[in-house]
């Protein structure tokens, strides 16, 4: 799952909507089409364990970075391992933590 997990992050940030309803049960690829266009920044594994996994992705917006934390629950159909659903909650980042940006400076100081 979390192997799964990396590579959809990766198929958003290249918006290969086909790859992402492909592995997903539920999401089809003209409702993930029609989502705003998002650049994304980072991705944090947070925890992973079973069927489980817990990531922070890290996106900019024109008005800002924000973050999407979810904990995502992965189901095994025919021998492949399939986006189920995601439990979302609510996050900031905080103005001490590093710039997801990548700039290495403090968020407060850097895309805030």
């Amino acid at each position: 799952p979390e192997a799964l997990m990396r590579s959809r992050y990766d198929a958003f940030a290249r918006e290969d909507w086909n790859y992402i309803a492909e592995t997903s049960l539920h999401q089809s690829v003209e409702e993930l089409s029609s989502s705003p266009s998002l650049t994304w920044l980072k991705l944090e594994v947070l925890q992973a364990y079973e069927n489980i996994v817990e990531f922070k992705a890290y996106y900019k917006l024109h008005q800002g970075i924000e973050v999407l934390h979810e904990k995502s629950t992965f189901i095994k159909v025919d021998d492949t391992w399939k986006y189920q659903d995601g439990e979302l909650y609510p996050s900031k980042i905080l103005s001490n933590e590093p710039c997801p940006c990548g700039s290495a400076k403090k968020y407060k100081k850097c895309c805030k």
